[in-house]
């Protein structure tokens, strides 16, 4: 006889923040867009995971890795748009949805 599941406690979540929820959604699309497979996903997760990496840490490093060893997002393109986003965030007033075009420069 089939039942509902019972639900996730709060405690158990599979994202303790919204970052890590959203960072999961982009590496299904990337990878259902075919940027790359899932067993190369598993295996850099795997091999990021093994240097004692905290997972949602070792999560954004792998996918950093693989984007940048496909050529998707190399590193200095990355640290440029992180600060633009830093640099919208300052003036951003609170409250108010942080822009990119918010940003000096």
């Amino acid at each position: 006889m089939l039942t509902t599941p019972e639900p996730t406690p709060p405690d158990h979540a599979p994202f303790q923040a919204p970052w890590q929820a959203q960072l999961f959604g982009v590496t299904v699309a990337l990878a259902d867009a075919g940027v790359f497979t899932w067993p190369d996903w598993t295996r850099a997760l795997g091999a990021e995971i093994a240097r004692e990496t905290p997972y949602w840490e070792a999560w954004l490093v792998t996918l950093e890795k693989l984007l940048a060893g496909l050529g998707v997002a190399l590193p200095p393109e990355v640290a440029a748009l992180a600060h633009r986003w830093e640099e919208a965030a300052h003036a951003t007033p609170h409250g108010q949805p942080i822009l990119l075009e918010n940003a000096q420069g």
